[in-house]
């Protein structure tokens, strides 16, 4: 905000004013820049973002940056800021840089500290013990205390000050210093007691840095909350590959078929969604399974049935048109982020919202779609034929003419201005509230109906509501390996890996321009987990492509693994026969040559074993296990061999011939 010519962050806008009208101490820890911003904004303020670069020059008497907000009593004002750039200017001409080691970022919050320590390590390393323990690093304002030490290892810096908050300085064969660091302003104090004790006339460093953007503001608090849910689930979890799944948000079971990869799938999602209550999806609540989506690859699927597209619909008239519908992963996910955003929300954003949303229902409850009629500020009437959770659909009667215009308007932007509490007195009002050089067409109904629903109920009341918890949700691909990727994925390519998650996976869509709002990005939040599953002998597996590997972690899923599958047979005889020949089979198969443990036979075929009447074990042979064998074996040398192998293994004894011609005589 810019107040007599001076810029000012926003959290510092909302601070001052709490110490004016009730007298607090001056701090923004309580809350982040992305919360006062939206707070702003709610009340019709106008925040800008301006890409400038800021300059501080630190000598051994001064600190001076060309950002007028800057000011070494307020040192925490750092935590807004992005390095660019850091040197060091030897007596004003000569410029050195930082000799980085591998691995070491070009710029960082800890790119100064490490220049100083790199022109001054003669010096910091002549230091007496004393010295180095009192060596002044850090003061964030006047009358706070000074951070101080100069440590050899990160193990004795941590017994002065137990925190991750540190830099490390080393070279090879060199000297290794620790020091506090945070912020990029947090070792301006450090730099310029080098500069004093060790510089020269001219010498100073000069560090470059620009405002952070909303992402990365609000960047370190969805990792931390993120972080915290991650772990409080993974404590609570009973399923050892749930926490594989919350570590690396992308996993595919792959392993021969009937391992149990789509049970288990299921069981890690009842589990996680659950905290451990439960591993059984059938076990979930109807809430909870919102949190659930499952699908299933195949070769006719694309980027319509999975993303968005266009789909034939009946017209009032009854001709026929198109129109945009989003598909199942798109669905999910804008469940996922709506969550998402809500958990990252302050209270009185959320109540300003609940409230709005009441105050519509209510208005919308109270009309006859059709009848009740509107006007707009230019004398255009038009009535509400209906809404959902997206449009408000309008009709518009043509002066003169039987037939009507329809037009449905985007019902975000009319709650959007109910929550704001911006008094809208012109069309204009609405367009430079939503930052647009020119109106639409659909503001000047937005601007009728918001004017309607004020009339209506003045008692603009906020509503109670409890903090929205932060929830995962989990999408299961069953066969992904079937579909083809580039076709069903589209641009989500990219956004779906994992180091994408959340708004800096950000991606438009090949419909944005049919979209509401077109300018809206898609991305994936970071409380969307996905789980796929592939056979590993499926032809289709050789064409899987190689970038979508690279976006998964591929967990083997072997035949033993799944085996408590068949506790579900409940005959505990049943169950012990059951995993014997299982293992007994299995150990035959790995005999053959060509045939490895992707050949194995799951647990999943001997559940069928419930339903195969008097003689079960010998119907799951002849019916289901042989004919899948004969494929396995189809083209190796001595087939017949092989299956006789396999049948003894397994228990299956063959009919002597007579007697079976006696039977079917009888």
């Amino acid at each position: 905000m810019v107040a007599e010519g001076k810029k000012y962050p926003p959290k510092y806008v909302i601070d001052v004013a709490n110490h004016i009208a009730n007298g607090k101490e001056i701090s923004t820890q309580e809350y982040n820049a992305v919360e006062a911003k939206s707070y702003l904004e709610s009340r019709g303020c106008t925040i800008k973002m301006k890409q400038e670069k800021y300059e501080i020059t630190i000598t051994a008497d001064s600190v001076v940056s060309t950002d007028d907000r800057f000011t070494m009593d307020h040192l925490e004002a750092g935590d807004n800021y992005k390095p660019i750039d850091a040197y060091f200017m030897k007596s004003g001409e000569e410029i050195i840089r930082r000799n980085r080691i591998k691995g070491e970022l070009k710029i960082s919050n800890q790119t100064l500290p490490r220049i100083a320590c790199q022109i001054f390590e003669k010096q910091l390393v002549s230091l007496s013990d004393e010295d180095k323990k009192s060596f002044p690093i850090c003061q964030y304002g006047p009358g706070r205390d000074v951070i101080r030490g100069i440590f050899a290892t990160e193990a004795e810096f941590k017994k002065y000050r137990n925190t991750m908050e540190f830099s490390v300085y080393k070279r090879e064969n060199g000297p290794q210093f620790v020091i506090y660091s945070w912020n990029v302003f947090s070792t301006l104090v450090f730099v310029r007691e080098c500069l004093k004790r060790f510089g020269e006339p001219g010498d100073k460093f000069i560090l470059i840095y620009r405002d952070k953007t909303n992402q990365e503001l609000n960047q370190n608090k969805t990792e931390k909350v993120v972080g915290e849910d991650i772990t409080k689930t993974t404590k609570e979890s009973n399923n050892p590959y749930s926490k594989l799944l919350l570590e690396s948000k992308n996993i595919i079971f792959r392993g021969a078929p009937g391992t149990g990869k789509s049970y288990l799938s299921k069981s890690i999602a009842a589990d996680i969604i659950s905290n451990g209550y439960t591993d059984r999806y059938s076990d979930l609540t109807d809430e909870q399974r919102q949190q659930v989506e499952f699908v299933q690859f195949h070769p006719s699927y694309d980027y319509s049935d999975f993303v968005e597209g266009l789909r034939p619909k009946m017209n009032d008239d009854g001709s026929m048109g198109f129109e945009l519908q989003d598909g199942i992963f798109k669905k999910f996910v804008d469940r996922a982020r709506k969550n998402f955003e809500d958990s990252q929300k302050s209270m009185e954003l959320r109540e300003q919202e609940v409230s709005a949303k009441a105050v519509m229902e209510n208005f919308f409850a109270n009309i006859a779609f059709g009848e009740d009629k509107f006007k707009t500020i230019k004398g255009s009437e038009f009535t509400i034929t209906n809404v959902n959770e997206k449009y408000i659909y309008i009709s518009i009667p043509i002066p003169g003419n039987d037939s009507v215009n329809k037009l449905s308007l985007n019902i975000d932007e009319v709650q959007k201005m109910l929550e704001s509490g911006t008094s809208f007195e012109k069309v204009s009002d609405v367009t430079n509230f939503f930052g647009k050089q020119f109106a639409t067409q659909g503001y000047s109904y937005d601007f009728a109906l918001y004017k309607a629903i004020k009339e209506t109920d003045n008692s603009f009341t906020k509503a109670s509501i409890e903090p929205e918890e932060l929830k995962k949700y989990i999408f299961i691909i069953d066969e992904i390996n079937r579909g083809e990727i580039s076709k069903i994925l589209g641009e989500l390519f990219f956004s779906i890996d994992p180091s994408y998650r959340g708004k800096e996976g950000m991606v438009a869509m090949q419909y944005s321009s049919m979209h509401t709002n077109p300018d809206e990005k898609f991305y994936i939040p970071e409380n969307v987990y996905i789980i796929g599953t592939m056979n590993d002998i499926d032809r289709s597996v050789d064409t899987f492509d190689f970038a979508m590997r690279r976006r998964f972690r591929f967990i083997e899923v072997k035949a033993e693994d799944t085996q408590e599958m068949l506790e579900s047979l409940e005959n505990e005889e049943l169950k012990n026969e059951a995993v014997k020949r299982m293992d007994d089979l299995n150990a035959a198969i790995l005999t053959v040559e060509d045939l490895n443990e992707n050949y194995q036979i799951g647990a999943s075929y001997f559940l069928k074993l419930k339903h195969l009447g008097n003689e079960p074990f010998d119907v799951l042979w002849t019916d289901y296990l042989k004919p899948l064998l004969q494929d396995y074996v189809r083209g190796l040398y001595d087939e017949s061999a092989i299956m006789k192998k396999f049948a003894k293994a397994y228990g299956y004894e063959e009919p002597d011939k007579g007697k079976v011609d006696e039977s079917v005589q009888n």
